[in-house]
């Protein structure tokens, strides 16, 4: 008699816990199509990439920055009311340096008044720790290492070899990268360059709008470069994400997807791809600008977004950063930049050149100091320097784990 009760109390059990999961299954199917419905608009035209991507040209008006409740009657700014003025005659673009695109151009075009945004897949929202955290920066991630203890920057796992300035107040950033496809040992590591546009304390209330390539299969489910963006206005809590997967980013190009692959690359000892990025604060509607290269101006970052950058940025940073996610104690050989030391140099390890900052009258500058910072130099390392064709330039980068970085 006992036997049977036991048998039938586990039966019973079994089929609560085969409920339970099916419920919950099904809760998730559910939140992940709603999720997919709210970030993937309907399109006027679809461009599927040959690298996979489908690419949905979506009405400037139906984007998914206009989900957010302070932008319910806004109206687009189809181009910045000012642009930076430039004060110095560097060269802008290297003799050398050909023409970057996107791999999707190749398959077609948007139309004007649409914006290309890459289309979320249910796997992508499936890879995240959550459907609500898909397309957001962990808790931990750190962007500023100067003013933070070491041990906890060692703690979340996030390293950079970067420059900087600091002690005034800035109104956008610019530079010119080469673009490379860094070997990622982990899918839930990533390998960036970018610039950080900084604002507030590194607490709670840390501001920041960023802006480069990234290689982040956890994200986009391979290893390909792509262009990127982030903000955030409380240190990566709540608020921002990357790309077009929240509201907030108005785009209003109709040539540049946002998380798209870049092509061609860099190639080690051969040719060098660049691309030029620059963000600036329009002083009369106060929106956060970012252009691509020479031609395309992105979209904007309301003012409204922001606590600190409403008014100015009191940190630019520029360079790279990766997760190392200490594997069996052992530091992993995730790549920054190239994946080589900066001492090789030019063709060989990752470089920003024509670093520059602009001003509170709207100017385009070189900076008068540029620092560096890197946690351990033995993995990635920064080096800095000017001349007349770079300007402020950087090479940057490492291998991660060597002989030198166990």
């Amino acid at each position: 008699m006992a036997t049977r009760l036991t048998f039938s109390l586990l039966v019973a059990t079994l089929a609560l816990l085969l409920l339970s999961c099916g419920r919950a299954a099904a809760r998730q199917r559910l939140e992940v199509q709603r999720h997919l419905k709210r970030l993937n608009k309907p399109p006027v035209k679809t461009i599927t990439s040959p690298d996979g991507d489908i690419i949905d040209c979506v009405h400037v008006s139906h984007q998914p920055a206009f989900d957010h409740p302070f932008l319910k009657n806004h109206t687009v700014q189809m181009r910045p009311a000012f642009y930076p003025e430039r004060t110095a005659n560097k060269v802008e673009s290297h003799k050398n340096s050909p023409s970057i695109a996107q791999l999707w151009h190749r398959n077609g075009r948007c139309p004007e008044n649409t914006v290309p945004i890459r289309r979320t897949k249910r796997e992508d929202l499936l890879r995240a720790s959550s459907v609500k955290r898909y397309g957001r920066k962990k808790h931990k991630s750190i962007s500023m290492p100067l003013t933070v203890d070491s041990d906890l920057l060692n703690e979340s796992g996030h390293q950079h070899a970067i420059a900087y300035v600091e002690g005034d107040r800035y109104y956008g950033a610019k530079a010119t990268i080469n673009v490379w496809q860094p070997k990622i040992q982990q899918t839930n590591e990533f390998s960036l360059s970018q610039l950080w546009i900084l604002g507030g304390s590194f607490g709670q209330d840390l501001n920041s709008i960023e802006a480069g390539w990234q290689v982040s299969p956890d994200l986009y489910g391979d290893n390909n470069t792509r262009l990127f963006t982030y903000w955030t206005s409380d240190a990566y809590q709540a608020t921002g994400c990357y790309n077009l997967l929240c509201a907030g980013f108005i785009q209003i190009s109709n040539d540049i997807a946002m998380g798209a692959s870049i092509f061609p690359l860099s190639d080690f000892g051969g040719s060098q791809y660049d691309i030029s990025i620059l963000v600036w604060k329009d002083p009369q509607e106060g929106h956060w600008w970012i252009q691509f290269g020479n031609d395309y101006v992105l979209g904007y970052w309301p003012s409204f977004l922001f606590s600190y950058l409403a008014e100015s940025a009191s940190m630019i940073q520029w360079g790279g950063e990766v997760v190392n996610s200490e594997l069996e104690g052992e530091h992993t050989s995730t790549e920054m930049g190239s994946g080589h030391f900066p001492e090789e140099g030019f063709g060989k390890a990752s470089y920003f050149r024509n670093i520059q900052i602009v001003d509170e009258s709207n100017n385009l500058k070189a900076p008068k100091e540029v620092g560096t910072f890197t946690e351990q130099s033995s993995c990635y390392d920064v080096q800095n320097g000017n001349n007349d064709d770079w300007g402020h330039y950087i090479y940057y980068g490492g291998p991660g784990r060597n002989t030198g970085c166990p």
